[in-house]
């Protein structure tokens, strides 16, 4: 008797590469264009044919894959590129990309929670100078109602550290309230926080750049907003 071979769900999806791994990039629904899924947004329909955002990519069942910014969700809803990509009826219900940003924006969060059970992060202004005065620092969380001058002593102090030791300057996540973070840290509010390189800051990375495609990270509103601006 001849036994069928496992077909993983990447290759039933996407067909295996010509090396037999699974393949690294995924189409686009919006642009057509191959992009690795890192920058992407996964999206599945749920027992009820609704689309469903994917943030962690875990979800059953067969994805469409979304350049993960605004423009591009809402050009395929506009287009009704989901039908297309579930070869299918796919229902949309209320606002897709409200309900994106809102599921990105929890999950970096919980991240930020994940960073404080694993002792990466400094948390409030003391810590946070004393982090960036001693060590590199991967991200910097600012809250969006934060004051300039707290940040700006900061913002010095981390990106001379991060140049000393031939690193990028932090990434900056302002997009969250003082109580938003507070939260995410036990805490009633918390306006500066840090966390260190390593393998959670690589992951918050990415969730951080999937997120910039639908809020800015850094507030429109601050005075300073061109200092936090980084550098290509």
């Amino acid at each position: 008797m001849t036994i069928a071979p496992t077909i993983s769900p990447d290759e039933a999806e996407f067909g295996p590469d010509r090396r037999g791994h699974k393949p690294l990039e995924r189409r686009c629904l919006a642009s057509g264009e191959s992009r690795d899924p890192v920058d992407m947004v996964r999206f599945v329909l749920n027992p009820e044919g609704v689309v469903t955002p994917d943030i962690q990519g875990k979800l059953p069942g067969r994805g469409a894959w979304v350049s993960s910014d605004r423009q591009s969700l809402e050009k395929v809803i506009a287009q009704k590129g989901f039908n297309r990509g579930f070869k299918g009826a796919a229902k949309i219900e209320g606002d897709l990309a409200a309900l994106t940003e809102r599921l990105l924006s929890r999950r970096v969060l919980g991240l930020i929670t994940m960073a404080r059970k694993a002792s990466v992060i400094a948390m409030g202004f003391d810590q946070v100078q004393s982090m960036a005065r001693e060590a590199a620092i991967a991200l910097r969380i600012e809250a969006s109602d934060g004051s300039k001058d707290g940040r700006s002593k900061i913002r010095t102090l981390a990106k001379a550290m991060n140049r000393e030791q031939e690193l990028p300057d932090p990434i900056v996540v302002g997009c969250f309230t003082a109580d938003d973070i507070g939260c995410a840290l036990g805490r009633e509010s918390i306006v500066h926080a840090a966390i260190r390189p390593g393998k959670l800051a690589k992951s918050m990375k990415i969730d951080v750049r999937r997120l910039s495609g639908f809020r800015d990270l850094v507030p429109m509103n601050w005075p300073d907003r061109a200092h936090e601006i980084r550098e290509k």
